[in-house]
């Protein structure tokens, strides 16, 4: 990014309220004392007042470099190399996966992911989890709008719900039996997280109630589940977003528990979750984000398999889906500005409740609510909004049986494809898995050693790369998503300029950006298929 382009970003931001990319409107709202003023209505994914959600969980990225307004005298995009590798290093989480004397045998060999935030707190959140009562790991991505609550909340319980509903009679009434008897309750699964990663430590008690809630009704069933994993998926995502559309109906003790279901019912998420067992792969997709497989074929080539399809206005299958569930009369309505009744990109998501319930319901609970507007709770019904739901969280599931080509899983956020096709993400993950691959070169030392020579021989590895080579493949891709020029290298000014615009402006040209890419191991593959 050159300075006439550098300088052009700083000064239209000073000198307009509104600008245009990728064919998308985007909004700053002037806060007025207690009213918040619209100088546009449509934002990258919904309509909603601007501003910090007073019970958002921080995803404490580093900010030291971020500027907090376009109107500071001293604005700056510079940044050195080691102040943009903390900043995009901040979010990293990696974790191989330990081969306890070859009885465990895992087709993941471990698993890499970040995370650089655009909105502020955060939106984005990420799971990663080994099943402890059942077989497998689970991945997930969820992208969240009009805040993080609802994002927070399905990272902290989707797992669960799947996991329970994969679990067969017996070990539901051992773990019922255990909460009977107040003894603890078997671990249903061992988390991967990050340091950062945040939870709601106030109402986990009440989200185990409505986890056994759950498990109680399974073991109501006449019969043992026995839920494929594909009815299992779709089973946990729909009970999930039920439950939460069903909590803050409820009356509440306590106002922050209160105000936590509220915050949550009433902002979404999309999610996309991936199940792993041996060669087993099932993903389960609702709203935009994304999974990919990396595939490398006989000849040593690189290709793509996507295994999702995003929902949104640009899906055919959707558009029809929802024109079979809504009145002919609505057909011109559904989706205005290639968004759901002009509001919402994706159409599918958790929470969401005011594209869900029946106007009514919307007005009883908010009535009897304390301040919405302090909750930042998004209040708007659309002209055409007739005959609700008009949104669902049920998702689509793909499988697909691993072979010994495919290499590796990437699931992402909206952020990474808006900036990255999926072809050049396998490009960029399959050229870094080979970089690490390649051994370092040994030094070769001539006699007699002097220190010039070993400066040379240092400065051919560090001409090679090596040195600055990102060990984490998620950092990689996003530092290719938000520093490339048009050849497809990174420009380190851009790269600089993109990590340093401030917070009134830093969405008009990026989203929040979450990674995971998952690592195969092939030779455990190709045995699997050898002994079957």
């Amino acid at each position: 990014m050159s300075r006439t382009v550098s300088s052009w970003i700083l000064s239209s931001a000073r000198n307009s309220i509104v600008l245009q990319e990728k064919g998308r409107l985007y909004s700053i709202c002037v806060p007025n004392r207690n009213k918040i003023k619209w100088k546009l209505v449509f934002s990258k994914t919904r309509l909603y007042p601007a501003g910090n959600c007073s019970l958002d969980n921080t995803f404490s990225l580093k900010k030291a470099f971020r500027h907090t307004s376009t109107e500071e005298e001293q604005f700056s995009f510079q940044l050195s190399p080691s102040q943009i590798n903390d900043i995009l290093r901040a979010g990293e989480l990696s974790h191989r996966i330990l081969d306890l004397n070859g009885k465990n045998a895992n087709s993941v060999l471990r698993f890499e992911s970040n995370q650089l935030a655009s909105n502020t707190p955060v939106e984005d959140r990420r799971s990663a989890a080994t099943c402890l009562q059942t077989k497998g790991m689970m991945f997930g991505v969820f992208d969240g709008h009009a805040g993080s609550a609802c994002a927070q909340a399905v990272s902290e319980r989707l797992l669960h719900y799947i996991a329970v509903s994969l679990m067969s009679r017996q070990t539901l009434e051992e773990m019922e039996l255990a909460a009977e008897c107040l003894r603890p309750v078997p671990p249903i699964l061992q988390w991967h997280k990050h340091l950062n990663d945040t939870e709601y430590q106030e109402i986990t008690s009440q989200y185990f109630e409505n986890l056994r809630v759950y498990w109680q009704h399974l073991l109501d069933l006449d019969t043992d589940p026995a839920f494929s994993l594909e009815e299992a998926m779709i089973c946990a995502f729909k009970r999930l977003d039920s439950d939460i559309s069903l909590e803050v109906q409820a009356p509440q003790e306590k106002e922050l528990m209160r105000n936590i279901a509220l915050q949550v019912a009433f902002s979404g998420a999309t999610a996309c979750v991936a199940h792993i067992d041996g060669v087993h792969l099932h993903v389960a997709n609702t709203g935009d984000c994304r999974a990919i497989l990396g595939v490398r074929e006989e000849d040593g080539t690189w290709s793509t398999l996507p295994l999702t399809r995003d929902h949104n206005a640009f899906n055919e299958f959707e558009i029809r889906r929802l024109k079979r569930e809504h009145p002919r009369s609505e057909e011109k309505t559904l989706f205005i500005n290639d968004r759901l009744l002009g509001i919402l990109m994706p159409s599918r998501a958790f929470g969401d409740v005011q594209l869900k319930w029946s106007k009514e319901l919307q007005h009883s609970v908010l009535e009897n609510s304390c301040d919405v507007e302090a909750l930042n709770i998004y209040q708007y019904v659309p002209p055409s909004y007739h005959t609700p739901p008009y949104l669902t969280a049920e998702p689509e599931v793909t499988y697909h049986k691993l072979r010994g080509k495919d290499k590796f899983l990437v699931i992402a956020s909206d952020g990474l494809w808006e900036m990255l096709s999926n072809e050049k993400v396998v490009e960029l993950v399959a050229g870094h898995l080979t970089e690490l691959n390649v051994q370092k070169p040994q030094l070769a030392f001539e006699k007699p050693v002097n220190l010039g020579y070993m400066h040379s021989l240092l400065l051919q590895r560090k001409n090679r790369g090596i040195a600055s080579l990102d060990q984490n493949v998620a950092t990689h891709l996003i530092r290719h998503a938000i520093g490339s020029n048009e050849y497809g290298e990174v420009d380190q000014e851009k790269l600089a300029a993109m990590l340093t615009l401030p917070e009134d402006l830093v969405r008009m040209y990026r989203d929040d950006i979450t990674v995971t890419v998952v690592y195969f191991d092939s030779e455990t593959i190709e045995n699997y298929h050898r002994n079957n």
